[in-house]
């Protein structure tokens, strides 16, 4: 007979166990740019205390992470509290988890009287990089904020105007008010230029693009944001007020690259559930032909209206899933293998 586990023998327990460990390399991850665990692991470790909660409801609190998102502000830069709370995404790690979510999509649409055959869905890559909310007002650029914990992140206005791409002022007939979120990010190419001069300066090398974009757009120094060439995509509005009257998702990328802001050129429609599988596999092959690092694909229903009814938890939407690829296996070639001898031969 195996021997139970500390969570099999006290859930309660491991749920606690579980929350300090996720915040540990949350705050790692998120406020220091540096974490200790490959992504897989830890959503491994968070999906464990999500199926524990799941399995003991009366255990779930408000403050657990599956409750909340990311991180939260630091004392490095003043705090914005967002108007519009930037949520965060429910994850799927297999084809299978998405056909789930679809099929529980399907449900919902069917209890609200509409038909889930005719639902479009919107495909995005989910580019690995830093989220971030900017805020125009009279078509100025006057605010830029991190996610932080979904309600309040650090003020980033200073550096995020040094990304090129990103409009300081808007076109004539802006919205009153636009908050503009989107993924701050480093190409491969600059990262790469970026380790190659690091190498010729006899300085340590960064570890990855992500990571380094968020440790580049979080400096005190705006010139040194500046010097790392990111970049910036735009996928979703915040406050908004005189803006336009869309009806559908895929409507608000058009209007963004209609206002001047990048604007991914993967995106698309997906006409049902039955497209789906066959996307994901796509970018899971050719996720490297591009030159920027994406980790998944987001899906969301197309119509704003069902996106309304359908609405969120306490920390996701209901009408939105992203399938984050499987960990990559990577192969090493062995060059050589010294062999020494000690005086004891051994």
């Amino acid at each position: 007979m195996s021997k139970l586990s500390d969570g099999e023998l006290n859930p309660a327990g491991r749920i606690d166990e579980l929350r300090e460990i996720i915040r540990h390399h949350s705050r790692l991850y998120y406020e220091q740019d540096s974490p200790e665990i490959p992504d897989a692991d830890f959503d491994a470790i968070f999906r464990e205390l999500a199926e524990l909660e799941d399995q003991h409801p009366d255990l779930i609190t408000p403050d657990s992470p599956t409750q909340s998102v990311g991180g939260s502000a630091t004392i490095t830069f003043s705090s914005v509290e967002h108007r519009v709370p930037m949520m965060s995404l429910d994850n799927a790690f297999t084809p299978d988890e998405v056909t789930a979510w679809g099929g529980r999509l399907q449900r919902r649409i069917d209890e609200l009287g509409a038909s889930a055959e005719s639902v479009g869905l919107v495909a995005e890559l989910k580019i690995d990089g830093l989220a971030v909310s900017i805020r125009y007002e009279n078509g100025v650029l006057v605010q830029a904020a991190t996610r932080g914990d979904g309600r309040v992140g650090e003020d980033v206005t200073a550096n995020v105007k040094t990304i090129t791409g990103i409009p300081h002022r808007l076109p004539k007939g802006s919205p009153e008010v636009l908050e503009v979120r989107g993924e701050v990010y480093m190409s491969i190419s600059a990262f790469e230029e970026l380790n190659a001069a690091q190498i010729e300066a006899g300085e340590k090398t960064y570890v990855n693009p992500r990571n380094t974009a968020a440790g580049s757009l979080r400096q005190k120094d705006a010139a040194v944001t500046a010097s790392r060439n990111l970049s910036f995509w735009s996928y979703q509005l915040g406050e908004v007020v005189g803006g336009p009257e869309l009806t559908e998702h895929h409507q608000i990328f058009e209007f963004l690259g209609g206002m001047g802001f990048p604007v991914n050129p993967e995106v698309v429609v997906l006409h049902g559930l039955n497209d789906v599988d066959a996307h994901l596999m796509h970018w899971q092959k050719h996720r490297h032909d591009l030159d920027y690092e994406i980790d998944g694909v987001v899906l969301k229903v197309d119509a704003l209206s069902l996106q309304r009814e359908l609405g969120f938890t306490s920390r996701a939407p209901r009408w939105a899933i992203a399938y984050k690829f499987p960990p990559e296996e990577r192969t090493t070639k062995l060059i050589d293998i010294q062999v020494s001898i000690g005086r004891t031969g051994r």
